[in-house]
């Protein structure tokens, strides 16, 4: 979760303009970046430089505090425990007159010349002050004359131990206002711009539980989104003010154990798994409607506790394309569904089978001259509202001239099919900047009704698809959008739901993506504990697949051992080969069954894939041209059956050619006694024409190899492994759990390769062969956010084999990562770019090489930082990334220049580039990284920027401000955990941006939840 390595620095704070000492500052452990007000014991003023002049010379005395610049200073590292105390306004540090060694010598400031008569170090007193010990003169800072009144001066004297020499270190706070969250365009003053979450979030539905609902009291929106093929999948997003979101729970945990649900024996769901989803809310239970292409159709999951509660799960049998849930309590609640192009289901009152068909209840043919309907293009995603008597589809339309929103209405749901028919009328709703999709949300109003808005989204690759709330008017029926229809793309409109100012904070900071020190302090989920019943696996001789079965296969020996004729033909050897040097002759045919055989009884079995091939050749010039040849199976000695276990096949007159072919023998089928032939087809009267129907021919390398079993689903691939991860995390397909974990080493992710990749994974049309990374089971991502992206990860690289790669990725069908690659002991740093076009056939090998320029040998390092700067600013709808590596984490090395450009790339994987972690073999299992942490940043380094630990501090500030006793002890705990570890990375040295913006933003989260949870003042 939002946890980050840090050890604690004490500090002396004050916060939010409200000064409250709750830590003492000690000489090892003040703040170097920090800003601090002294204040005298004696008197309770404060050390100020006076007139705020800023010359030289310009003497400090004590004035009341006002907190203003001239009574700030920073604590500068002088070396050997001393320190240089520079004044905020003038910058210029405090300096004992002339060198001075005298008692009552005066104190004032000058310009730093890091003499011995600037420096100071701090001597501990108790109940936290401190004393100013001069290194030139070993004597205290004091106000003279122990006096209490402003003005008074300040000077050095023999160290006593007064209390007019003792001063308090308070930390000043800066104003803490922290910026929102990635994913929100929430501007923190009550507007937000669209798109608004900046993020891949498609095909959106949105349920509202009004307050009286729900336990919490207030209206709460939850939204469903698609992930196609990742897992967990259908993720469930909460709002209060339909702008800012973030992840509760997911509706699945894998929506499958299949093969093709888990990049498991060549299968994926590669653009497939879940597409577009319904979420609703009635009479108490949580329902959330998915269809799936590949994997069975539509099911419904439901629940009576959405965010922590166990989903039960019904399958259709069907599927229903952009399903659409809906029950009309206009007629007593009646489920239906609601699909396609516009058809319906009604559902039993149990919504576990369907009732009647609707089909086409709303027919675009009837709509064909509208402009905005049309007879061609996208007309799906249909989603109902029923308001002021009147029902409302909400659809998109694509056509040439773009994505638009079309509505229909009608007073009876089924329209033109209702038992009184009513048909639809239609209405362009919106034609604007490509927002279309989604549906009408409704908010209550002042008067106590609903004002309904639209909420659709936006093709805004390669972030991805990015959803808007989209402010709607009103008149006779329909809704206006935007300003007057329409919507610019970056275009600010107010928030229609307002909250408290400590509620606004905190919604404003919550996001769908996060940094993540993988300390496995996520809650465990109920979703998680999915029940599957596994298939039994078949009962297979292990020792009989992946091994040649037939006997003698190429006659080498000049022997006909383990051959048979089939037919009555005459078996000998030949040096005509194919290779080697003997091959089989096959003479005196007078059958087209007549042909070399092996008994293979005992070697064969079910439920394995053969492999089988024979290279033909024949020579007499009386024969066809070509001949088809074919390779047969007979089953059961004189009860027999007959099976082509190869396609007939056309060999050339005097030239080798392969027959060759796969086959599964069906359990049905006996095997008690099998003979394996090759013949020409069959005829009636072969010996009318033996020329043509029984040549002569020659037979070499033949085959026969079982293929391994397929991987049947384990069910500790399955069963949770103990580790939990932040719902910002989702895996290319459903993870297997042995290969995993965030509890082989605490604060760790630890990535294994289970499988060696193979080359043998191909999309579905026309995307061609996986690569390796697409074929890698257990890759990790998040979704990125624009307009730039930075993430940052170490990586533990001592557990890799040889042929291992592993890394830090912009996935996607195209994708470009950095990654170590370890060959024959050596690890190398590297970038990988795989742009379009794509080539075919796909050379995993040459796609996955690294760019030339950019391999870096790591020699013994076993730990490497890698960072991924994603820039979807530089060029409209094209992403360029910057890779770096470091081996310390604070000097970083640049990998030759950004590559691109990745672009959105079809239906094959649908969705927006994503930042992965990802580790796979390409020669041997077994071999582990260990990632430390994940952290993010909207800043990248090509920016330039200086690091800036402003906003940190300033959070820091504050959260010691703070008072327990005002804040639950659960929700304090949380904040002093990340608090700690906040104050580590101020005081430490940082490399990059993501090093404090991390910790920052789950610091500023985590007090910004406290201000929503104080106790109210008595």
């Amino acid at each position: 979760m939002k946890r980050f390595v840090a050890a604690t620095v004490a500090a002396l704070v004050a916060g939010g303009g409200i000064f409250a000492v709750t830590e003492t500052a000690a000489a090892a452990t003040v703040d170097p970046t920090a800003w601090y007000v002294l204040l005298n014991r004696n008197s309770g003023k404060a050390l100020d430089v006076s007139g705020v002049s800023t010359a030289d010379g310009a003497l400090l005395h004590q004035w009341t505090r006002t907190n203003a610049n001239n009574q700030q200073f920073q604590f500068v590292d002088a070396g050997g425990g001393y320190y240089k105390l520079k004044a905020r306004h003038s910058g210029k540090v405090i300096d004992v007159s002339s060198w001075s060694t005298a008692d009552g010598a005066a104190i004032h400031q000058w310009t730093d010349t890091g003499g011995a008569n600037q420096q100071f170090r701090l001597a501990d007193s108790d109940n936290g002050y401190v004393r100013l010990i001069n290194r030139n003169s070993n004597k205290a800072v004091e106000v003279q004359n122990a006096a209490t009144n402003d003005g008074a001066g300040v000077v050095q004297y023999s160290d006593w131990g007064g209390s007019n020499q003792q001063w308090q270190l308070v930390r000043v706070a800066e104003e803490w206002n922290p910026d929102s969250s990635y994913t929100t365009t929430d501007a923190g003053d009550g507007t937000y711009t669209v798109p608004m979450l900046k993020s891949d979030v498609p095909d959106v539905s949105v349920e509202r539980v009004p307050a009286s609902q729900n336990d919490e009291g207030r209206d709460i929106y939850y939204m469903v989104s698609t992930t196609m093929h990742l897992s967990p999948g259908a993720p469930i997003m909460k709002s209060y003010d339909l702008v800012n979101w973030e992840t509760v729970s997911y509706a699945f945990d894998r929506l499958d154990i299949s093969d093709a649900a888990s990049l498991r024996n060549g299968k994926n769901s590669y653009g497939e798994g879940q597409w577009a989803s319904s979420i609703r809310f009635h009479d108490g239970t949580y329902y959330v409607l998915i269809n799936s292409l590949n994997l069975g159709g539509a099911f419904l999951y439901r629940t009576d506790d959405i965010e922590n509660g166990a989903w039960t799960k019904t399958a259709f049998g069907r599927g229903f394309h952009d399903p659409s849930l809906f029950f009309d309590d206009a007629n007593g609640g009646t489920p239906y569904i609601i699909y396609g192009g516009v058809s319906a289901v009604r559902l039993n009152p149990t919504l576990t089978a369907v009732e009647e068909d609707f089909p086409d209840f709303i027919r675009r043919s009837d709509y064909a001259d509208k402009p905005y309907v049309g007879s061609d293009g996208i007309f799906e995603g249909a989603q109902v509202s029923y308001i002021d008597g009147y029902y409302y589809v909400v659809m998109i339309t694509w056509r040439s001239n773009g994505r638009q929103v079309v509505m229909f209405r009608s007073p009876e749901l089924l329209g033109r099919l209702a038992a009184t028919p009513a048909p639809y009328e239609s209405y362009g709703a919106l034609a604007s900047n490509g927002f279309a999709q989604g549906s009408l949300v409704p908010i209550k109003n002042d008067a106590g009704g609903d004002d309904w808005h639209g909420f659709f989204f936006r093709d805004s690759y390669p972030v991805g698809r990015i959803p808007a709330l989209i402010p709607a008017t009103w008149s006779n029926g329909w809704p206006t959008f935007g300003n007057n229809g329409v919507v610019p793309v970056d275009g600010v409109f107010e928030k229609p739901i307002r909250l408290t100012p400590e509620q606004e904070r905190f919604e404003r900071l919550k996001s769908v993506v996060v940094s993540d020190d993988f300390d496995n302090d996520a809650p465990h989920r109920a979703f998680q504990d999915e029940r599957w019943t596994l298939p039994t696996a078949p009962d297979i001789d292990e020792t009989l697949v992946g091994v040649e079965l037939f006997g003698n296969p190429g006659v080498e020996s000049g022997s006909t051992a383990s051959w048979i004729a089939n037919d009555g033909a005459t078996l000998s050897t030949t040096t005509d080969a194919h290779t080697g040097s003997r091959a089989l002759a096959v003479t005196g045919r007078n059958a087209t069954g007549s042909g070399p055989a092996q008994n293979v009884t005992g070697k064969v079995q079910h439920n394995v894939t053969y492999d089988i091939s024979a290279w033909i050749k024949y020579d007499n010039p009386a024969s066809p041209a070509t001949k088809q040849f074919l390779i047969t199976a007979r089953y059961g000695g004189n009860n027999t059956t007959f099976t082509n276990l190869t396609p007939a096949t056309a060999v050339t007159r005097g030239s080798w050619g392969k027959v060759s072919g796969s086959f599964t023998i069906p359990a049905s089928q006996a095997l008690s006694d099998v003979r394996i032939f090759i013949e020409t087809p069959w005829v009636s009267n072969p010996s009318a024409d033996p020329n043509t129907h029984l040549m002569d021919y020659k037979v070499d390398d033949v085959s026969l190899v079982g293929r391994p079993a397929a991987e049947p689903p384990h069910p500790d691939e399955i069963a949770p492994n103990g580790s939990n991860l932040d719902l910002a995390w989702e895996w290319n397909h459903a993870p297997d759990n042995r290969y995993w974990s965030l509890t082989d080493r605490q604060g760790w992710l630890r990535l294994t390769a289970g499988k060696v990749v193979t080359g043998a994974y191909t999309h579905r049309d026309p995307g061609g062969e996986l690569t390796w990374l697409e074929e890698a089971r257990n890759t990790l991502s998040q979704r990125s956010f624009g307009p730039r992206t930075s993430a940052e990860t170490k990586l533990d690289i001592s557990g890799m084999n040889n042929g291992d790669v592993a890394g830090l990725a912009a996935f996607g069908h195209d994708f470009s990562y950095i990654a170590v690659k370890r060959v024959s002991g050596v690890n190398t740093v590297g970038v990988v770019h795989r742009g379009r076009p794509f080539t075919a056939p796909v050379d995993q090998s040459a796609i996955e090489s690294f760019v030339p320029g950019t391999a870096t040998a790591l020699g013994g390092a076993t730990q490497v930082h890698l960072k991924a700067d994603l820039d979807f600013a530089r060029s409209p709808g094209q992403l360029f990334t910057t890779f770096y590596y470091s081996l310390n984490g604070t000097d970083w090395t640049k990998l030759g220049n950004a590559v691109g450009p990745l672009e959105f790339a079809g239906s094959t994987h649908f969705m927006g580039h994503r930042v992965a972690l990802f580790n796979y073999a390409t020669q041997q299992t077994g071999g582990h990284v260990d990632f430390d942490r994940f952290l993010l940043s909207d800043t990248l380094t090509s920016q330039n920027q200086p690091l800036d630990k402003s906003d940190l501090n300033a959070a820091i500030a504050y959260a010691e401000s703070l008072d327990s006793g005002d804040y639950p002890a659960e929700a304090w705990a949380a904040m002093r955990d990340v608090l700690a570890k906040a104050r580590t990375v101020a005081a430490g040295v940082v490399g990059t941006q993501n090093q404090i913006d991390a910790p920052e933003r789950a610091l500023s989260y985590e007090l910004a939840r406290l201000g929503t949870l104080k106790a109210p003042a008595p």
